[in-house]
């Protein structure tokens, strides 16, 4: 079952909805995002959730949330990984889960217990209420934060899965890939993209390693615009605060940021790379500890 966390809003006034989903430490990607929403007038700041990893951000993109208003939101399959990295759940003799237990470690300078707590009891869904529509946010599906169901060339069942006769649109991230469209029984349906870990998706049209967000203008009782953004950010600055955090698997985050290649599910790079760099028994140790 998803557990929920219900926000109340002005449902008379207009507003201007900036969706952001997937940051994933990037904080010069996410300070671009909010700076256009800003100029373009939103008065309303919602997140999908996958806040960290693994990117250099942490607390100051936590920060920059909290002053943007957002203080819950449904918790994304990497708050979960980055929650039991840093409790050492994770079996570590794989090298994906060594990865993910090795950025928690980075992390741990940086966060304290209340905040990996407050991480772990993100809830699985939030709802908020605007102009007599009812908005469900969810990181994957409602009841599920990780998985491929929903990726845009899915079949319209599992699109279907977002929905229930109480809601009006359903708001979802995970895929990192942009997306509107509309549930069987007429829901509009949008995936704002990812804010800071853009991929090299297949096509010509697919393929922008820009930071990505989405602007839904709600009037009255009706969604008036639903705005798929793009917003150029300076990568080179956004490597150079890595570089000077010392942060982990380096290299392949600056192939992620420059060339949108993915290493989270390619074990032999991970295994190699961490072999290269000592990760391994930096990891044993503080899997001991």
């Amino acid at each position: 079952m998803s557990s929920k966390a219900d926000i109340e809003t002005d449902s008379f006034a207009p507003h201007k909805i900036a969706v952001l989903a997937d940051v994933h430490g990037n904080y010069t990607a996410l300070r671009a995002v909010v700076a256009d929403a800003k100029r373009h007038k939103a008065t309303d700041f919602w997140f999908l959730g996958d806040v960290l990893l693994p990117g250099p951000g942490s607390t100051d993109i936590l920060a920059l949330l909290a002053d943007l208003g957002i203080t819950t939101w449904p918790r994304g399959n990497w708050e979960d990984l980055l929650v039991n990295g840093h409790a050492k759940n994770l079996d570590v003799t794989d090298p994906q889960r060594l990865y993910f237990t090795r950025h928690a470690m980075y992390q741990d300078q940086f966060l304290d217990a209340t905040t990996y707590q407050r991480l772990a009891d993100m809830p699985l869904t939030v709802t908020h209420h605007i102009g007599g529509l009812t908005f469900r946010l969810s990181h994957n599906l409602p009841d599920k934060n990780y998985g491929q169901e929903l990726i845009p060339t899915e079949q319209q069942a599992n699109f279907d899965r977002l929905l229930t006769s109480e809601i009006d649109v359903a708001l979802y991230g995970h895929t990192h890939r942009q997306l509107m469209r509309y549930g069987s029984d007429g829901q509009l349906i949008v995936n704002p993209g990812t804010v800071g870990m853009a991929f090299t998706n297949p096509g010509k049209v697919q393929h922008d390693l820009r930071a990505m967000y989405a602007l839904i203008t709600v009037a009255g009782s009706r969604v008036t615009n639903v705005d798929l953004r793009k917003v150029e950010y300076d990568k080179d600055a956004e490597l150079e605060r890595a570089r000077v955090r010392k942060l982990p698997y380096f290299d392949l985050y600056s192939d992620q940021i420059l060339a949108g290649v993915g290493y989270t599910h390619n074990r032999p790079v991970l295994a190699a790379y961490a072999g290269a760099h000592g990760y391994v028994a930096e990891v044993a140790r503080y899997v001991e500890q």
